[in-house]
């Protein structure tokens, strides 16, 4: 049973480097298109080795980052973490993590309206108008 479940992680991990090696192969394609410069598949064989082995440090880090926070899972304040060596890449996911959490709170905003709306409840501005309204016409 435990011999399944290693043979199954291998192989996973084997998809994962051939994936790896293949955007890896790409992204040095792109270049040799752009700059004029050639890659031997020796070197794109090394790239995508050294990569794929970051990766794994990347994810141990970000695991004991949560762990060492007593948390099971890894939040973007583990990876800005992990990021903050390098000031442009911690600029951009501290860019792109305020984009998620504002698309979130309009998701949750507009959730929010329809389900009041089937319960034919009103919304806290609509309220507020509404109190507005009668005051307005309580004093006239």
């Amino acid at each position: 049973m435990a011999a399944a479940g290693a043979e199954e992680r291998q192989v996973l991990a084997q998809r994962l480097k051939a994936a790896v090696h293949y955007t890896v192969g790409c992204l040095c394609q792109e270049v040799e298109e752009d700059k004029d410069v050639q890659f031997s598949k020796q070197s794109i064989a090394a790239i995508s080795e050294i990569t794929f082995r970051q990766c794994e440090i990347f994810a141990k880090d970000l695991e004991m980052f949560a762990r060492h926070a007593k948390r099971t899972t890894v939040t973007t304040e583990d990876v800005k973490l992990l990021a903050r060596r390098s000031n442009s890449l911690l600029k951009y996911i501290t860019q792109k993590s305020e984009e998620l959490a504002s698309s979130n709170m309009e998701q949750k905003e507009k959730k929010r309206k329809k389900s009041s709306a089937a319960k034919g409840e009103r919304t806290p501005g609509e309220q507020e108008a509404a109190v507005t309204e009668n005051e307005d016409s309580n004093m006239a």
